[in-house]
Formats: structure tokens, sequence, C-alpha cells
């Protein structure tokens, strides 16, 4: 009945069970390629054809610090995740998941935490990705992986920060506050963005 954005048939990845770990990135698997990726699970998606792929959650990413997840593995801390009540590695970041998208031809899609975040946090993560070197954030995604920009242009605006069981939930109005002050401060870096709004997903939850 009329056009479709294509993004519309995109994906989720979330560190939730083994879609990371021992799903797309299990560097001990018989399966594995150089780069620790399952070339089995891969090959499965690429027959799903999906466009764009939201990343790293999800609950999850409402306690999620993305410098956690970057810089050498060796030097990455292991921590308590909440969302899900496992252990997480951070073996798999930023760079891998951009890695993983190019090499899937997916439109990367980033959600930043409104959770145990910050504003703050959400902005430095897009100079990280986005901007080009001379300034603290672009200058450690050179040292960590690419002189060049990930030029990530679409981003979720933290993930349903109005239900209770999201770490650091709020009701739907004190989100938007939330929401609009980190929509400031990324597009005062990087106006083209294209941002996105998360509330409750499901017609069965108490606040969807």
């Amino acid at each position: 009945v009329g056009p479709v954005d294509p993004r519309i048939f995109g994906g989720f990845l979330e560190h939730l069970g083994r879609a990371v770990y021992e799903g797309v990135y299990d560097p001990y698997s018989a399966h594995a390629g150089v780069d620790g990726l399952r070339t089995d699970v891969l090959e499965a998606l690429r027959r799903l054809n999906m466009t764009a792929m939201r990343y790293p959650g999800g609950n999850f990413v409402s306690g999620y610090h993305w410098e956690d997840g970057v810089g050498p593995r060796d030097a990455r801390p292991t921590v308590r995740e909440l969302a899900w009540q496992s252990i997480e590695s951070n073996e798999f970041g930023t760079d891998e998941y951009i890695h993983l998208c190019r090499q899937m031809g997916w439109t990367p899609m980033l959600t930043v935490n409104l959770g145990t975040g910050t504003p703050e946090e959400a902005r430095n993560w897009l100079e990280y990705c986005n901007c080009p070197t001379g300034t603290k954030y672009a200058d450690m995604r050179a040292s960590n992986t690419s002189e060049e920009p990930y030029a990530v242009g679409l981003w979720c605006l933290g993930n349903e920060m109005d239900g209770k069981w999201q770490l650091g939930h709020v009701p739907a109005d004190q989100y938007a506050v939330r929401a609009q002050q980190a929509a400031k401060m990324m597009k005062d870096v990087d106006p083209g963005l294209e941002l996105v709004a998360c509330g409750s997903c499901g017609i069965t939850m108490p606040t969807y």
C-alpha cells in the first residue's frame, strides 16, 4: 500500500543468552574466523537479509558502559551484569560490532545507556564513533582500531526507560526529558543524526 523503510527488516543483537558469546562471536569455536566471529552463524544470518542491527540492547544497555568494551581485550573489565544476571567479559564491544555490521552489510544502530548512564556518556560514545581525530574519544578510536570515523547515523535513546524492570527506570515524562538532554548533546556533535525514542514495547507490559 505504500513505500516501506527497508530498516523495518532489521534485527536486534543483545548481550543475552548466546546471542553474542557462543552466537555471533566465539573465538574458541571450530567455526571461528580469525576475528572470532562464527562463520557458520554469519552464513545463517546472511540468508535472513536483515538491513539494520540494533546493539547492545535491550535491557542490557541500561547497565552498559561502552568504554568497558573498547581497547585491548586483555585490559577490558569483567563485570557483573544485572539485567540478565550474567557475567560480562566485554570481549565483544563497539569495534567488534561495527566490524560485524560491515561484514554483513547491516546499517548499525547503537543504543545509548540512559538508565545508569548519562547524556554526557552518550555524547562521548558518539564522538568515539563519528568524529575525526584530534579530540579525546576520536583519538581513542584511532588508537584502538580505526583512523576513519564509523559514521553511525542511527542511535536509540535508551531502552524501555518507563518500565520498572529497567535499571534506572523513570516515568515516561521523565524519560522524555532525559532523552531530550541526550539528543541535544549528541546533535551538537553530529547534527545529521537520526534519533529513536524507545518506550516499553509490548501490549502486555503495564506501561505500554
